[in-house]
């Protein structure tokens, strides 16, 4: 296992880039379609406005006007500007602040009697206006059918002057789209900065130190629940390696002795011509037997860790009772089960667990080994109990570690690998059970736990 630190450039700078301009191109995009539908709606509601009330003046004028009778304009605050033209372009009467120039050269027909305008006969003064065809009736009246018009407007706002509205729209749109760019960058960097820390940490851990942790921010944000998530999994890594570098350290000393002593004999029987070389042989088989003991456990602790265990219904009760039956040497065992005590895992290696169990309460009991298979809520039991001399509370965990054995395992079973009881619990966590020693008056007392099988 190999983990090397590597240099890596700030990945925030790129990545504050990108998201910024694509928010400011996004944003570009909206201000556009967002002014100009503002400017539109703007210059249409004000033209709407300032030509509704130059109609009206000018309608209620015409209304006004009588056989032989034309009274003076009545020009308003928002409409000043009012006067009445001829056929020929003579003004025949205007408002104060009318000139005697016509306001307009439009001339409506008889069939589309109000027009909507706006002059702009000098540079600088433009002039929106209703012109409006004094009805055929009153004209003949009045005027013996000479088409007159009435002209009723007001100087153009400013800001509908040229291209006043979209400039102050444009420009404010600038701003915003400025201000927005800006608060994006700043946001952007104040998220991605801790997260660029993490990955430069995180490119700074090695096999060689697996103690460093990422900076954890604070709060309950996904960037802060991000580097807790990150700190656990170095956690685990770190207890990982440190288990492989134990576990490969113990194995080294254990098959350190046994392929020793091989090497040994098989020297000897080289060395010395009078040694029967049989005889040599004979000695180093239960050396290499102990190392295929061990390689064989081994291999078969490695495989339970990763491979799933088959699944099947298992009769706990009738398997407690089978491998009881089967332990006909040694310190009786007797048996307990309750009926439809049923589990889903794998019959060979449940039975391994009841088989390890019972032949370690034999070789510590002194007259009698008890196993009873129960239930107990949505939990099956299985309890190994023996009248030995028990294991001290200090040591309940160890013996569960592979290679651990105690001075009393070591002197009843020389020739154990201490991998019994480790691969007996890796068989209960992959059975999703348990396998602990609990209290009990006199003896060990193993207790197995495994989810009972419903339905």
């Amino acid at each position: 296992m190999s983990i090397r630190p590597v240099t890596l450039p700030p990945l925030s700078n790129s990545i504050q880039a990108r998201v910024t301009l694509t928010v400011a191109t996004v944003s570009v995009l909206l201000a556009v379609v967002i002014g100009v539908g503002l400017c539109l709606l703007v210059r249409h509601r004000l033209e709407a406005e300032i030509f509704r009330e130059t109609r009206r003046v000018a309608t209620e004028w015409i209304g006004l006007m009588e056989r032989g009778h034309v009274p003076p304009p009545t020009p308003t605050a928002r409409v000043p500007l009012v006067q009445l033209v001829d056929s020929r372009g003579q003004v025949v009467t205007a408002g104060p602040m009318v000139g005697d120039q016509p306001m307009s050269t439009v001339r409506p027909t008889e069939e589309n009697r109000i027009h909507d305008v706006t002059e702009c006969p000098g540079s600088e003064r433009c002039v929106m206006l209703t012109a409006a065809r004094v009805p055929s009736l009153q004209s003949g009246e009045l005027w013996q059918g000479e088409p007159h018009f009435v002209y009723a407007g007001t100087d153009q706002p400013p800001a509908l002057r040229g291209r006043r509205l979209e400039l102050l729209v444009g420009v404010g749109g600038v701003l915003l789209v400025a201000l927005w760019t800006w608060t994006t960058w700043r946001g952007t960097g104040r998220i991605l900065r801790p997260i660029d820390a993490i990955r430069q940490r995180m490119s700074e851990i090695t096999a060689n130190d697996l103690s460093m942790r990422v900076p954890q921010p604070s709060g309950r944000d996904e960037v802060s629940r991000l580097a807790h998530t990150a700190n656990q999994t170095l956690d685990r890594l770190e207890s990982a390696v440190t288990r492989q570098r134990e576990f490969a350290a113990i194995v080294s000393h254990e098959l350190k002795s046994p392929l020793t002593g091989l090497r040994t004999g098989l020297e000897e029987a080289l060395l010395f011509p009078e040694i029967d070389p049989r005889e040599a042989i004979v000695r180093a088989l239960p050396a290499a037997e102990r190392m295929q003991q061990i390689i064989d456990e081994l291999l078969a602790f490695a495989r339970l860790r990763n491979t799933p265990c088959s699944a099947e219904p298992v009769d706990l009760g009738a398997l407690v009772r089978a491998e009881a039956a089967a332990r006909t040497t040694g310190v009786p065992v007797r048996s307990r089960t309750e009926p439809d005590v049923h589990v889903l895992g794998s019959r060979v290696q449940l039975a391994s667990i009841v088989t390890n169990l019972l032949v370690n309460a034999q070789r510590h009991a002194i007259r009698q080994v008890e196993v009873s298979a129960e239930r107990a809520g949505n939990q099956a039991l299985v309890v190994v109990l023996d009248d030995g001399d028990g294991v001290d509370e200090k040591d309940r965990e160890r013996i569960f570690e592979p290679f651990i054995r105690l001075e009393a395992g070591r002197r009843l079973d020389p020739d154990g690998s201490g991998l019994g009881l480790a691969l007996c619990r890796a068989i209960a966590v992959a059975h999703e059970g348990s396998l602990c020693v609990e209290d009990s008056p006199r003896g060990a007392r193993f207790v197995l736990r495994l989810p009972i099988l419903t339905g």
